[in-house]
């Protein structure tokens, strides 16, 4: 096998498992969202110090509130047990102190509501003495300034202070965590501002989710083989049926030809032999001069009779000869002078041949 065909073959095979990875980690996610779970609400009440509290969601097994210690990104190994059994597998709310975040008022034309998220990341380098890429941070709901313009407060902080939080609460088997501050000193008429979620699921949930999609996309390869196989062999199995009977319509068709009636031969030969009243009369029309009347006409057989007035009847025998449709043209009976003196009246007979001759 060429260079060339395994870079190919690796690229696919890269491709592939990428397409895999993301296709599994957006049906976790979409699974994350419909999945039933409870909400555990981990309130600041001092430095470092939290207050656990079922919030809302799916029962959480019985757990009596109970303060949560963070100490150096970790959780107090004395709380290490209660918080397993109440944040695993849950999603957190955690509200951090307002002290920790620095607020900045922001104004903004009302029509700005659909592009919050674009505005304040590009006001935070203004604001805050971070970048957007190093800070944490959110925004109030928006109150009315005058008409035309709206007042929102920003809430950031360096990421590196929610960071060892996050990642504590991820390592107790947290399903999600979102991150709340509270309003600033004196401004308890606003609502908690959201700085910070993250949606983990765990890895186990991905690779699961992975390896039956392998095995749901292989079985429908093996299935289309399958499929596509067995429509070949119909395929083949329907063109040889048709050239079989195509064959046995050609063999009937050659016996249905060589065993005909021998009257039906007959009927057919004799129409082919017997000559046509109608080519016979348009001949003869043909033929006979101007000054020729046919008063009678008798066809028997290969026998035609003709009785008429002509002003020379002797040249009527040349001319029914020479038409190449009769032969023996004569006289039957005597020519006699017709009574009305416009011409000879003639009795001619001629043998008429067959429709299929030539000659």
């Amino acid at each position: 096998m060429s260079q060339e065909i395994v870079m190919t073959l690796a690229i696919i095979k890269e491709a592939f498992s990428r397409w895999i990875d993301s296709v599994a980690q957006l049906a976790a996610s979409l699974l994350d969202r419909v999945r039933s779970q409870a909400t555990i609400r981990l309130v600041e009440i001092e430095k470092g110090e939290f207050l656990l509290e079922p919030n809302k969601g799916a029962v959480v097994k019985k757990i009596t509130p109970d303060r949560i210690r963070f100490f150096d990104g970790q959780i107090d190994q004395n709380n290490a047990s209660i918080s397993s059994v109440a944040l695993a597998g849950n999603h957190v709310e955690l509200v951090l102190q307002s002290d920790r975040f620095l607020f900045r008022p922001l104004e903004l034309p009302n029509r700005a509501t659909e592009f919050m998220a674009g505005i304040v990341r590009s006001q935070i380098d203004r604001l805050t003495p971070w970048t957007a890429g190093d800070a944490a941070y959110g925004w109030s709901k928006p109150l009315e300034g005058d008409s035309e313009t709206m007042v929102v407060t920003v809430a950031a902080t360096a990421v590196s202070l929610i960071r060892p939080y996050v990642q504590a609460i991820a390592n107790i088997g947290a399903n999600s965590i979102a991150i709340f501050t509270g309003p600033p000193e004196g401004r308890s008429d606003e609502s908690l501002i959201k700085i910070w979620e993250q949606r983990d699921l765990s890895t186990k949930d991905i690779a699961r989710i992975r390896q039956m999609l392998v095995r749901v996309l292989a079985g429908a390869g093996i299935a289309a083989t399958i499929s596509l196989g067995a429509s070949a062999i119909t395929s083949m199995s329907l063109s040889a049926q048709q050239d079989q009977l195509a064959r046995q319509i050609s063999g009937a068709r050659s016996a249905a030809a060589t065993s005909t009636a021998p009257g039906e031969q007959a009927l057919e030969r004799r129409k082919y032999d017997s000559p046509s009243a109608v080519l016979i009369l348009e001949s003869l029309s043909k033929i006979l001069p101007d000054q020729t009347h046919v008063t009678e006409l008798q066809m028997e057989g290969n026998k035609l009779r003709l009785t008429g007035v002509t002003r020379d009847a002797p040249a009527l025998i040349a001319l029914i000869e020479q038409s190449g449709r009769f032969t023996r043209a004569s006289f039957f009976a005597p020519t006699t002078r017709s009574s009305s003196n416009n011409g000879d009246r003639f009795h001619i007979e001629a043998t008429m041949k067959p429709l299929g001759s030539s000659s």
